[in-house]
Order: structure tokens, then sequence, then C-alpha cells
């Protein structure tokens, strides 16, 4: 018998191929008709997943390495599931590597042992051995994504999911005719593990990518990629909902498509206010959803879609662009004629458009309906200032290191550089045996104040620990991130588990504590699990500390996580049972 993952898979390959009736019920066919989808308590069916991690060969840019991937795949198998259901995805490690999957944006509402970070809610599952994540979509609809939580792993350990809404209730926009999912990635023709590691060791910076991709394709403006390239063909008249993710490891993305515009409707899997744009921004962690309308008529070309990067850091970054085409389906008269079709290409923006950048951000807006309240935190019980820095450590003795000055390069929160620890944050915490593993004395506030934006202070070394910050069940949080100019302003993808926040407000220059929160957004404010501290500026936002566990906070460059730029948030059990994080499944790793 097929599985899930293989059937939807293939359901999911050919999305053009149907009308939009026909493909959900094929999936109502496909959800009713499997002998392991269970009906639950919650609303909601148990729908099982099972994804063995295991070596494929995959040649690109005429090159075939070994990838670490999901069931053979790539990108990975899609994960797809309504509101209100219960997910069992079976994680079974075949390769060398340690390994652990966060499936990023769920809330994990008391599910926290399957959130996935290494080191933070559970030990990695090693060769030979296998987890059961075990979690229910609560409150959540829209497109997020799944990918590997240790190392560099994630450059080829991804995958989309798709969260529909509850049987019969519509999307709050007019119904697509079919949904495809985008999903852009960066390639290396050499293997991305030894890269970070000789860069860790050395205290260089790594090697940037060879090439971006579109589904795990390049496009034909990179070497022996003629034919690795995305291809999206539409009906004339009909609008089709683009589920964008950008699984890139290290960069944020521009994307537009040639002589069309598309309106947003949802990001980070929370319905938004629409509004139309040519180009979407969007940073590693992040997902958008866009209805794309095709033209009335199959016009005489060929439309191209194209991605390159947003980079603001000093830092040397893969400035190339992938690219894919959309085709319109023509008639059969037409198509002889046809073969040889002009291309037409967009313009994005400049790589370092940071103007545009916060302008297309400004826009994103919360829904704030009857049936979608924005349920913004009015009042606030604790307040937090973290820089977010690019730093110095010293040089281990006896060996010569890359950074400036015989140092290594590092990041920090408030001039921390967090330290995993050798067992995982949550267990230390669940079992009450925190000592030796972590301290609650994360910093509030900068331990240095400075010029955030100006002349960075002489002395630019961080300090190390595994630091958290404890909070009460239910405390309201409001959280400003500053950008600072340490070795380099630079805009910033910060991604938290466990919680939505809300966007009050962001801004170049330093944040002003007695005028900025004049403008903050109380009313509509965008929700979203990652967000862009933007280059040289400043974002606010607030969250209700309302789950249980230990929840991570980190850049999604992942080289500034390699690096340090990340932190934990350790939220207690409240008072009622439905506050309190139940204990460990048997089977969690051991480390």
């Amino acid at each position: 018998m097929c599985s899930l993952t293989s059937l939807t898979s293939f359901i999911f390959q050919s999305p053009l191929l149907m009308s939009r009736a026909f493909f959900f019920f094929a999936l109502s066919t496909l959800w009713a008709g499997l002998p392991y989808q269970v009906l639950s308590k919650h609303a909601g069916v148990t729908r099982h997943y099972q994804f063995d991690i295991k070596l494929q060969n995959v040649t690109r840019l005429c090159q075939t390495k070994s990838i670490v991937t999901v069931n053979g795949q790539f990108p990975g198998p899609r994960i797809i599931a309504r509101e209100g259901d219960r997910l069992l995805i079976k994680v079974v490690n075949h390769v060398q590597y340690n390994v652990t999957i966060h499936w990023h944006g769920i809330r994990q509402l008391r599910s926290g042992w399957a959130d996935g970070p290494a080191y933070i809610t559970q030990c990695p599952i090693q060769t030979g051995q296998s987890y059961l994540y075990n979690f229910t979509v609560s409150g959540q609809r829209g497109t997020l994504f799944w990918h590997a939580h240790i190392s560099w792993l994630r450059a080829t350990l991804y995958g989309p999911i798709v969260i529909l809404p509850r049987k019969h209730v519509p999307y709050p926009f007019p119904q697509p005719f079919t949904e495809v999912p985008i999903v852009f990635g960066e390639w290396w023709k050499a293997d991305t593990e030894t890269i970070i590691n000789q860069a860790m060791q050395s205290g260089g910076a790594p090697n940037i990518s060879d090439a971006y991709t579109i589904n795990g394709l390049p496009g034909p403006l990179y070497n022996c990629s003629s034919k690795d390239v995305f291809k999206l063909k539409v009906k004339p008249g009909k609008t089709y909902l683009l589920r964008l993710i950008n699984a890139a490891l290290n960069d944020e993305l521009f994307f537009r498509i040639a002589n069309h515009s598309l309106t947003v409707v949802e990001a980070d899997a929370a319905y938004v206010k629409p509004f139309k744009t040519d180009t979407v921004l969007i940073t590693p962690g992040q997902t958008t959803n866009v209805l794309l309308r095709a033209m009335p008529r199959a016009p005489n070309a060929t439309f191209v879609m194209a991605a390159h990067p947003y980079a603001t850091g000093p830092a040397a970054f893969d400035n190339t662009t992938v690219t894919g085409f959309l085709e319109y389906e023509r008639p059969k008269s037409l198509k002889a004629k046809s073969r040889k079709l002009p291309l037409l290409r967009p313009k994005l923006p400049k790589f370092n458009d940071t103007a545009y950048s916060m302008k297309f951000n400004r826009k994103i807006r919360s829904l704030a309906s009857a049936k979608f309240p924005a349920k913004v935190p009015q009042k606030v019980d604790r307040r937090f200032f973290f820089t977010v820095s690019l730093g110095l450590r010293p040089c281990p003795e006896n060996q010569t290191c890359q950074g400036p000055n015989n140092t290594k390069l590092a990041a920090s929160v408030n001039n921390v550089s967090f330290v995993l620890p050798n067992t995982a944050l949550l267990q230390a915490h669940f079992f009450n045996k925190s000592k030796g593993v972590y301290t609650p004395d994360f910093p509030s506030n900068p331990p240095i104040k400075f010029n955030y934006t100006g002349t960075p202070p002489k002395n630019i070394m961080v300090t190390s620990g595994t630091k958290v910050v404890a909070l009460p069940f239910n405390t309201s949080v409001e959280l400003v991130m500053q950008d600072t100019s340490v070795i380099g302003a630079e805009s910033h993808p910060l991604h938290l588990h466990g919680f939505n926040f809300f966007v009050m407000a962001q801004g170049i220059g330093n944040f002003d504590p007695k005028n900025d929160p004049a403008e903050f957004n109380l009313v509509d404010p965008a929700e979203r699990n990652t967000v862009g501290v933007p280059s040289g500026g400043w974002v606010a936002i607030r969250f209700l500390a309302d789950n249980p566990g230990v929840w991570f906070m980190h850049c999604h460059l992942e080289v500034h996580t390699s690096w340090g730029l990340k932190m934990a948030w350790v939220v207690t059990d409240g008072k009622g049972r439905k506050q309190k994080l139940p204990p460990p499944p048997s089977d969690l790793p051991k480390c």
C-alpha cells in the first residue's frame, strides 16, 4: 500500500493538471481511505507520516553529491493537515549524522517535546534510532515548513507544511483554482557539514553557496542548469495560491514574476489584510501566501520568475539569481507556433534596498476581523531590550584563527554568545536539574550602553554562556530588538519557537524608549513567528507567554546561529491542568 506521504506527494507534484475541485476530492478521498487515519477527540483527525532520513545522490550544477534527505526526496515531502488535526510523524535516522526535525511555526501548545531544536527541547536522534513527533495543529492555517534543526543539515532537509482550514470553512479571500508550494533553497557544491565545521574551527566565515533554488532547481542562469528549472503552468484567467517558503540557510530574498502582480493574503500561517505588490521580500524562516491572477488570454510570451538576495551585512554573499518560468496553457492551434516565445524578465530591487524592505514589511497587517481577531497584548508585564550583534571571541592558545587580529567571529544577544549544552534544556527544566546545564540570568538589557548604530565600542569581544530568561506562565512580554554596527550593521531574521508574536513597530537608528512607543500599532499589527530586525534599526514585538516549556529564539541566518546569536525562554507551568507541560514521551532521544 502507498503511504500517505507518497500519495500526497504525487498529488502536489502535478497540481496544475487538476481543477481545485478535483484536488480537494482527491485529497479527501485519500484521507478518508487510509487505515491509519484515526478520528480523534479534538475535532480533527490523526495523520501518520514516516520520515526516513537517508542519503541520496543528487546532481546539480554538473556535480553529483550525496545529500541528507527525507525518504530520498529533495525537497522533502509535503505535510498536509487541517486546522485541529493531530500529527504523528515517525523520524527514523539512517545516516551518520545526529538529526532532529523542527516543525517551524507550529505553536506546539503543551507539546514542547515535539518542537525539535537539538539540545533545546530534545537530544538529537542518533544513527539507527527513531523518534515519534506528536503534536496538534491548533488555531493555525496557512503555510509553514519543516526542517532539520541541528548544525547545517537543513541545507537539504526541508519541506512544506500545508495547513488547510477546517472542513467547510472558506478562505477569507477568493478561492484559488489550485495551490502551488514554491520553496526557495540554497545549494552548495561542497558538503555543507564540512563547510560549517571548518569555519567553526578556523573562526572565519564559511564559504557562500553556489546557487539558489526554487523547489530544488537552480534554473537556467547557472551553468549546467538549463533543464533544472521550475515551470509553473497556468490557465488564462485562473487564480493560483502560491505558498512561498524561504528555506535558504543564509539569505533573505526578493521574489518577483515578470509582468504580474501578486496579492499577499497570509504570512507565517496568519491571515493578513490583502495587499498587492510586484515584489515579495521573504527572509529565511518566513512563509508568505500570495494570489497570482493569470492574464485573461494566453499572451505571446513566457514570463520569468526570479529571486535574488537582500543582503546588508559586511560579509560576502551569494549574489546570484534563481529563475523559473511562468508558462501559459495555449490552444492547440497555437502550440506549434509557441515553441520560441520571447522571455520577459522581472526587475528586482537592488540587493541592499533597505528602504524597500521597510516599506514592504510595514504593509503586512493582521486581518483583525471578528472571525480572525488580533489578540495583541494591551498591557505589558515584562519589558526587554536585546541588542543583536556580530562580535569576536579569543582564538584558543596554540591556534591560528581567521577572524580580525587572530580572533574568531562570533554573534550574540546582549553580548552573550549562546553555548548549546550537552543535554536538552527542556529535560533539565522539567526534572529540576538545571544546575550545570543553564542559568536563569540572561540579561534583560545590554550590559553596556553605547550608540548602537553609531561608532561601536573598542572592545567587541563577546561573553559566552548558556543563559535563559525565566517567565511565569501568562506573562505578557514586550521585546525590542536592536541591530548594532559592531563589525557591520545587518538585517537579522529572528525566529521565536513556541509562540506567534505581534510586530508593534520598526524603525531605523536607535530605539527611543520615550517617543517610539507612541507609534506602536495596538490594533492590527502583523502576527508572525520570524521577523527581520532592520539593518541599522530596531523592531518591537509583543507576545503572551501562555505555552509552558523551553523556547528557542535565534537568528534564522544559519551562520549567525552557529556563531551564537541565540537564546532561550523558559516558561514555567501555570496552576491549571491545561497550563502544565506533560511528561516527556518514552521514546525521547537520549544524549
